[in-house]
């Protein structure tokens, strides 16, 4: 198969790496708003640099976009107008109203379509999928959700990345519909800037917390921050009445105890999302390749992008009315 990837940035230079070792992919065309990333992207792997979106397009038969957040939707319409299979990082567009057009784009195109949100590929966080659907945790009381970055983004990205919520904890938002098979129904976050004043200066924040209401019941936490001095720090803690599990606890986990005798830490910390997803990113790739042959039905599907965003829309709009939100508030369905 011959695949357009557009975006040569640093996702898509995973994604270009990835790709090229995937099998089914015959041959890479790689594109970007920037030439020179193009051909740097594409020479790293024996791609093909295109000069143009619209010439990668013409000779694709399936495309990865992995382009920044705001060209998303045009990219995404652009690829279904050529009844191309089509793999789009998360988000589907910037806001709510753009989200829902591109999906009803998708629909009514009928292109097989994968969103990125990479860890439901994640080994631990498939178990822990299996383990909840097979009733191993018996009734889920409650769960907590950590995602602590290493360090905050630059202050160029800030006013583009909609706010915690929709850029970073959205992963979060996806996965634990996606672990426990339920909805949210109820989000009331509250966040504050407690490092880095320069969030502040774009209404966002560096620390956040939500607490999470699931429409069987269960209670859930989420913690979200731009700086862990440790390194990144990604987890899910789920408690039940039969079992309690926790996806991200590890010798890499960056968190140490302070109990008498628990050894130190036995790995270095994970640096980076690149480096704690890797093999999740490799997998997602492969499933895509299926969805786009028509082997199997899309993994995740543009729908479970809108729902996504939705709760991180609620839990923003929590963040600045100070109140509890219901998902129903906010459009979609």
């Amino acid at each position: 198969m011959r695949l357009a990837l557009l975006g040569a940035g640093r996702i898509g230079r995973l994604h270009a790496r990835l790709l090229a070792s995937t099998p089914g992919v015959d041959e890479l065309l790689v594109a970007d708003p920037q030439p020179e990333r193009a051909s740097e992207a594409a020479a790293e792997v024996g791609g093909r640099a295109m000069v143009s979106i619209e010439a990668a397009l013409d000779e694709a038969e399936a495309v990865v976009i992995a382009a920044a957040t705001s060209a998303h939707a045009e990219l995404i319409r652009a690829a279904a107008d050529r009844g191309l299979p089509t793999f789009c990082e998360k988000p589907l567009a910037e806001d709510i109203a753009a989200t829902l057009e591109v999906a009803a784009h998708i629909e009514r195109t009928g292109i097989p379509f994968q969103l990125g949100f990479q860890r439901r590929f994640d080994a631990a966080y498939r178990e822990a999928h299996r383990m909840i659907a097979a009733g191993e945790l018996g009734t889920l009381y409650n769960f907590h959700l950590a995602g602590h970055d290493p360090e905050p983004p630059h202050e160029g990205y800030i006013p583009h990345s909609g706010g915690l919520f929709r850029d970073s904890s959205i992963h979060d938002f996806d996965v634990i519909r996606w672990m426990t098979g339920r909805e949210v129904v109820e989000v009331f976050a509250d966040g504050a800037v407690r490092g880095f004043p320069v969030f502040a200066k774009y209404d966002d924040v560096d620390t956040a917390v939500a607490t999470l209401r699931m429409d069987d019941g269960a209670l859930g936490v989420l913690t979200g921050a731009r700086h862990d001095p440790l390194g990144y720090d990604i987890r899910a803690e789920l408690f039940g009445s039969k079992d309690s599990i926790s996806v991200g606890l590890g010798p890499r986990t960056p968190i140490r105890s302070v109990e008498p005798g628990v050894p130190p830490q036995a790995g270095p910390p994970w640096p980076h999302f690149l480096d704690r997803f890797s093999d999740a990113y490799r997998d997602e790739l492969a499933a895509f390749l299926r969805v786009a042959r028509g082997d199997e039905a899309s993994p995740c599907t543009a729908n479970d992008g809108v729902a996504a965003l939705r709760i991180a829309e609620a839990a923003t709009l929590s963040l600045h009315e100070h109140r509890p939100v219901r998902i129903e508030e906010i459009p979609g369905t």
